[in-house]
């Protein structure tokens, strides 16, 4: 290209180019919510909001009321009064992706907690769609997590989402901590949403410790900040693993947890004004959830396999949020607080537990064993009351007096210290054993 046409692709570029920035001003603020007018811009728009002096505030563009532009803050109010000026910058919010992020613990917006820059050549989109149904591959190869109890009765395949549904205490971040370590899967995407702050680094040190966070990329939105920061935490950390998938490589996306996630959506819609609905909860938080999960699954390059947590409610597996998760994922682990107190760990209760992948990926041996270790175990747990009291006779039952024999190796087969590891052949070899 010559002098002559570059100076005329100059001249075009400019005369195309759109020199005005639209802008508004603040004018209320009403709890989270901020109201702007004279605003031009789309819903989840980002924008800049510029007071005296002080640093830029972000915020995202989430609703409209007549000709007031309705946006959340991406950070903390202090200084933004009336008057403040807004400009639109014309995106959504993009996070900086790469290898460089191995290793690395980000905060709710994609950006490293350390306060260090990163220099990712690419960037992406927080908020995109979820995989063309007929693009996904069938699940079908297996994802061993290095849980004997998973493994063996609750196996995950590459690409299945499952829910991890449990109270407060009972064990969640080991569990999922001893699977970040330990999984066969490429790279791991860990999202902490809503997280106390003093649980982060616990978690990073004592549960994911040196050789786990060195295969992974840690998304962490503590409770104290913002609800948007939260709901992107959950989409950044999405984002992220999409990326890795999209390179061929096959990522454990863990996210903890979906129910401050909807918390945090519920936040926003009552802030926004949407009517609220079963148990406050307002009807965006259940459309925007299976955008969420949908958007992990297989392609033909690379698998995303979901772990979702979801805090019960006063132990209360039926609440809105946890119907809701059950009917959108692949399966689901329910840890019990009764197995926690006999010291029983990981506290998987696998009755109430199931991965409806398991038939496609297993093999029928594999199957009809893990099938006769539940059957043992229902039946222990129906005469459980007679065995305790000691009033039930050998022989009556011939399916009790199996489940009493074969009993305590089951739960010896159940249980695993937090730093012991099993391959998938092993489990199998240490499953079959217990009927040899």
């Amino acid at each position: 290209m010559n002098a002559v046409q570059k100076r005329k692709l100059i001249q075009e570029r400019l005369q195309g180019a759109n020199l005005w920035q639209w802008g508004g001003k603040i004018t209320r603020v009403t709890g989270l919510t901020l109201e702007a007018r004279g605003l031009k811009a789309a819903i989840g728009e980002v924008c800049w909001i510029y007071n005296n002096g002080t640093k830029p505030l972000l915020a995202e563009v989430v609703g409209f009321r007549e000709e007031v532009t309705l946006l959340m803050p991406l950070g903390e109010l202090e200084g933004i009064g009336p008057g403040c000026r807004v400009t639109a910058t014309g995106q959504g919010h993009l996070v900086t992706v790469g290898q460089e992020l191995l290793g690395r613990v980000l905060d709710g917006l994609g950006q490293p907690l350390d306060g260090s820059r990163l220099a990712g050549p690419e960037f992406r989109p927080v908020n995109n769609r979820p995989l063309n149904p007929l693009a996904r591959v069938p699940i079908k190869d297996v994802l061993a997590t290095g849980i004997k109890a998973i493994d063996g009765l609750l196996t995950c395949g590459y690409g299945q989402r499952v829910g991890i549904f449990a109270g407060s205490g009972v064990g969640k971040s080991t569990l999922l901590g001893m699977i970040a370590r330990h999984s066969t899967a490429d790279i791991n995407v860990i999202a902490l949403i809503g997280e106390r702050g003093r649980e982060v680094r616990e978690f990073i040190e004592g549960d994911l410790g040196p050789a786990g966070l060195a295969r992974s990329v840690v998304v962490a939105a503590t409770s104290d900040q913002p609800a948007l920061v939260r709901i992107k935490g959950a989409l950044t950390a999405t984002a992220i693993a999409e990326y890795f998938r999209d390179r061929g490589q096959n990522v454990l996306l863990m996210m903890d947890s979906l129910t401050r996630f909807a918390l945090a959506l519920r936040e926003v819609g009552l802030a926004i004004g949407e009517p609220p609905t079963t148990r406050g909860y307002t009807p965006s938080v259940f459309a925007t959830l299976p955008k969420l999960v949908e958007r992990a699954g297989n392609t033909e390059r690379g698998s995303i396999s979901g772990l979702y947590t979801v805090l019960v409610e006063g132990d209360d597996f039926n609440e809105p949020v946890a119907d809701a998760a059950r009917g959108l994922l692949d399966g689901h682990i329910v840890l019990s607080r009764q197995q926690a107190a006999r010291n029983h760990f990981p506290a998987i209760d696998v009755l109430q537990s199931i991965s409806r992948l398991m038939p496609v990926i297993t093999t029928r041996q594999h199957q009809q064993t893990a099938s006769h270790l539940r059957d043992l175990l229902a039946a222990y747990q129906e005469a459980a009351d007679i065995i305790e009291i000691g009033a039930y006779r050998a022989g009556s039952n011939p399916r009790v007096d199996e489940a009493l024999k074969y009993y305590e190796t089951i739960n010896s087969f159940l249980r695993q210290g937090a730093d012991e590891y099993y391959d998938f052949d092993e489990t199998l070899v240490q499953m079959t054993a217990i009927f040899a």
